[in-house]
């Protein structure tokens, strides 16, 4: 059995159509059932609905009397059924695409905690594709998308309140690393996200990616790396900041940063983890056999973005000369490791690639969960 858990907060019509995506899935016999449980965080209004799909899965409604962010998923866990193994975490505007995938969860290793979907953004790319969402690593999930072992979520405390909104999935992510778990990712589990890019409040967004992400250098990154983390993430979203016009948020994000930062409950994951965290170990693993299998000389680094800096310190450790891009190397390597921007960027320069061009290479691949299910990388 799964449980759907839904936070909300002033989007009634959105969460309707949620509501209705879900019911379309059919009984979900297949893996046992499903129920719906939607927290409202603190709405202006309550919103009127079905106590069960037409399907026949049962909603629960809790009414919360302040917003507590993504740690509303707490309450929805908390209230969820006994008997449900999996909570699939989504939000008010994202749904799963079939519900086929959730009788493989059975499937999925004991150790692994987490497995994250496969997140489609509404509308087309310029190579005329379904966008992806931006974020996560390979062993960090987003959460509009992602299933969770139920036991393990509460025998963790769920996300961290502090954080209300932005980054408590590396917080999350972080202790089920130090519990001595894993997460997968897999493309059998599509979601779609259909989100509302109008009206977001950058100022906001920034303030609260700075401080979160310093939150997570100050309470996870081993000693001799700290310091470096912390002032990357200060580097990394003044540059974002200058780019969406949001200095002032980030400057209010830095003033709630350093005075709380102390005051952070200090749990550094060892070396081996934190490669593991910062996607670096699933890098150098995929990069190091590809290497080995065809080797080449020299790469150039296309589309960076999210712990690009792996990607050239594995490249490094190979031995490979990196060059600037405008200049001939004999393989392009993808420089993010967010799931869906670098499944974007394959797929893109997979289409544009000249016959006799450079290799395209992607930094890491999902490794299949199960028997017979497809790698991201395959599927894109």
């Amino acid at each position: 059995m799964i449980s759907y858990i839904i936070p909300t907060r002033n989007r009634p019509q959105r969460l309707l159509e949620t509501i209705r995506a879900i019911n379309s899935l059919g009984s979900h016999d297949q893996c046992g059932g499903a129920e719906v449980i939607i927290v409202d965080n603190d709405s202006c209004e309550r919103p009127i609905l079905p106590r069960e799909t037409k399907c026949g899965l049962s909603i629960s409604y809790i009414r919360l009397k302040e917003n507590l962010g993504a740690a509303a998923r707490n309450i929805g866990a908390q209230a969820s059924d006994q008997a449900s193994d999996w909570l699939v975490m989504l939000d008010d505007d994202s749904y799963p695409d079939d519900a086929d995938f959730f009788a493989q969860l059975q499937n999925v290793p004991s150790d692994m905690a987490a497995v994250s979907a496969d997140i489609f953004l509404p509308g087309k790319s310029p190579m005329g594709h379904a966008p992806r969402e931006m974020g996560g690593l390979p062993e960090v999930f987003i959460g509009c998308g992602v299933a969770i072992r139920r036991g393990v979520f509460v025998e963790l405390g769920g996300y961290d309140h502090a954080f209300n909104y932005y980054v408590e999935e590396y917080d999350l992510a972080a202790r089920m690393m130090l519990a001595g778990y894993r997460i997968g990712f897999s493309h059998e589990f599509s979601v779609q996200h259909d989100k509302d890019l109008a009206n977001r409040d950058f100022n906001l967004i920034v303030s609260r990616l700075v401080r979160n992400n310093g939150w997570i250098a100050g309470r996870y990154a081993p000693d001799d790396s700290a310091g470096a983390e912390l002032r990357e993430v200060i580097s990394r979203y003044a540059g974002i900041a200058r780019i969406e016009g949001a200095e002032e948020g980030y400057a209010h994000g830095l003033t709630e940063l350093h005075p709380t930062l102390a005051s952070q409950p200090r749990r550094p994951l060892d070396a081996s983890q934190w490669d593991r965290f910062t996607g670096l170990t699933h890098v150098r693993k995929h990069l190091s056999e590809v290497h080995a299998r065809q080797r080449f000389q020299s790469a150039t680094i296309v589309d960076a973005g999210k712990n690009a800096w792996a990607v050239a310190q594995v490249l490094r450790e190979l031995g490979v000369r990196l060059i600037d891009d405008g200049e001939e190397a004999e393989a392009h390597v993808i420089g993010t490791l967010s799931p869906g921007p670098m499944m974007d960027s394959l797929i893109k320069r997979t289409r544009l690639r000249r016959p006799q061009g450079p290799r395209l290479l992607a930094p890491w691949t999902p490794a299949p969960l199960f028997p017979g299910a497809k790698t991201a990388i395959a599927a894109a």
